[in-house]
């Protein structure tokens, strides 16, 4: 059977419905979806994504990263993004394992491979697509494959994810996965000043402060900021703040004046506008779209 036939099958076994499953595997998850999906807000953290069949769209900012099951996707820290899934029937699911990224993990590795001779480079982008290579896919198979042997996972999971860091570590996404583990990189840098941003979201805060936390000068916070979320970070705390509020709105109920106060908006007309600017819709109609029965889809 054909590698991508393989994992299909597998992710379509430990995946028998449509969602995000949560697997006996630490970090991995897999995902079913049989439709297409609205483009979904939300928040994704540091992982790799392996698509075995459909196709999905990510925007970070003003790009758009659209991966398939020749592709796969590597975030590097916490970026709020519009995820949606393109290409899926009840027929061909959409059906992709998703991998958590482990900082430490990553850190041990690195002491045990050749240091890279390079100067660390300003970062890129923290989401990119690249190729996908048969060594790789063939990691994730006998990763997502250990779920068939609950047994062999606490002995022989680490090992395979393990290979599979390694395999990224060696792959043109080496510097980018580099800087997830070292302390002092300028990822760990914007990632100090990202943590920061997600504890204080609800309050005002100056930009000095948060590059002091990142311990950079505020311009250079800004600089690479923006190089790796594709945004300032004002505009960064204004995406957790309309996200947390769509979410207290959605799934708890609140009424949209409570739910904009509660995220750190004093006006009410300024949250309903920027609310809009983002979800394309007034808290009101935006939630009774949901209601309304559109399939919804996160992960």
């Amino acid at each position: 059977m054909p590698q991508v036939q393989e994992l299909a099958a597998l992710i379509a076994r430990f995946a028998p419905t449509d969602g995000v499953h949560d697997t006996a595997i630490p970090r991995v998850k897999v995902v079913r979806l049989s439709q297409p999906s609205e483009p979904m807000h939300g928040l994704h953290e540091p992982a790799l994504c392996i698509i075995a069949q459909g196709a999905k769209q990510v925007i970070l900012g003003d790009q758009i990263y659209r991966y398939d099951a020749n592709h796969c996707l590597v975030v590097s820290l916490d970026l709020p993004v519009i995820g949606q899934v393109i290409e899926a029937t009840p027929e061909e699911p959409y059906l992709c394992v998703k991998l958590e990224l482990d900082p430490a993990a990553i850190g041990a590795l690195m002491l045990e491979t050749a240091p890279s001779a390079e100067r660390e480079a300003a970062p890129g982008p923290g989401l990119v697509v690249s190729t996908l290579t048969p060594a790789l896919r063939d990691a994730v198979i006998r990763l997502t494959g250990l779920l068939a042997s609950p047994a062999d996972i606490p002995v022989l999971a680490p090992l395979v994810e393990r290979e599979i860091l390694y395999r990224l570590l060696i792959s043109e996404q080496a510097a980018r996965l580099r800087q997830i583990a070292v302390a002092e990189s300028k990822l760990q840098q914007v990632n100090r000043a990202i943590g920061w941003i997600k504890r204080n979201y609800r309050k005002p805060f100056s930009v000095e402060i948060v590059a002091a936390e990142a311990r950079m000068s505020p311009s250079a916070l800004h600089l690479h900021f923006k190089a790796v979320t594709a945004m300032s970070p004002l505009q960064y705390q204004k995406q957790l703040r309309l996200q947390e509020a769509r979410r207290l709105i959605l799934a708890n109920a609140r009424d949209a004046a409570s739910a904009g106060f509660e995220v750190g908006y004093e006006s009410p007309s300024q949250f309903s506008r920027e609310y809009s600017r983002l979800f394309g819709a007034p808290p009101l109609r935006d939630v009774a779209r949901f209601r309304g029965g559109e399939p919804v889809y996160s992960g």
